[in-house]
């Protein structure tokens, strides 16, 4: 296709010249199996970023996959307060009377030292505090009601402890959160928020059915949440 003379110039033959015109590169022309090395140079060279890409989409899908759906807000509660108040009244209500009604009639005036109070004491002031907490909570003024003493019977007394939790049950069922920052009398004549008056409601539910409890056991009663 060449011809190099002494002078080492190229000349060019008519079909090397057809071949230049066709093929303007020189490396082609001179080497003419290089067209097809370039072309499997460049498949290799191409295929080392494509066979990235789909790497990368692969791995892509896979951690939108795996990504975990964005949280949703919870359901807010209205009233959360007396809410709360109301749904913890039917069991504390059940496990307090029926703590009261374990104890023999003869032990109500049972008392673990001389300086503690009687259990018929303990529940008198169960029923007190029933009405004077969940009054003052609810904004619901307490109905007028016999006053019962330490030394009345048994089933007075759980009569009326009976009366005090179903007046609980309706005060809390019309007890509004947003009063809960309203100030009323309290003890002692100072003046308390309602949701002070709403702590109280369960702080004292739980220690007036754990100090019944001990009053059982320590007279060899097992109290109703210890049954199986």
């Amino acid at each position: 296709m060449f011809i190099l003379s002494d002078k080492h110039s190229l000349r060019l033959d008519f079909s090397a010249r057809t071949q230049l015109a066709c093929d303007p590169s020189p490396a082609l022309f001179f080497f003419p199996n290089r067209s097809s090395m370039f072309e499997d140079k460049m498949k290799k060279t191409l295929w080392i970023p494509v066979t990235l890409l789909l790497a990368l989409a692969a791995t892509a899908q896979t951690n939108s996959a795996q990504t975990p759906p964005a949280p949703t807000t919870p359901a807010q509660i209205q009233n959360p307060i007396s809410t709360a108040l109301r749904e913890a009244l039917p069991n504390r209500q059940k496990n307090t009377v029926a703590a009261v009604e374990a104890m023999p009639a003869d032990k109500f005036s049972y008392k673990p030292t001389p300086d503690q109070i009687t259990f018929g004491h303990l529940v008198a002031h169960m029923i007190e505090a029933n009405y004077t907490l969940c009054s003052n909570a609810a904004a619901v003024p307490a109905p007028k009601v016999d006053e019962v003493k330490d030394t009345d019977p048994k089933d007075k007394l759980v009569a009326a402890l009976k009366a005090s939790f179903d007046f609980c049950g309706d005060a809390l069922s019309k007890m509004d959160d947003s009063k809960l920052g309203e100030t009323t009398p309290g003890p002692g004549d100072h003046a308390f928020s309602r949701a002070r008056f709403a702590l109280g409601i369960a702080s004292n539910w739980a220690d007036h059915y754990a100090e019944a409890a001990m009053y059982l056991r320590q007279n060899g009663i097992l109290p109703p949440t210890a049954k199986k």
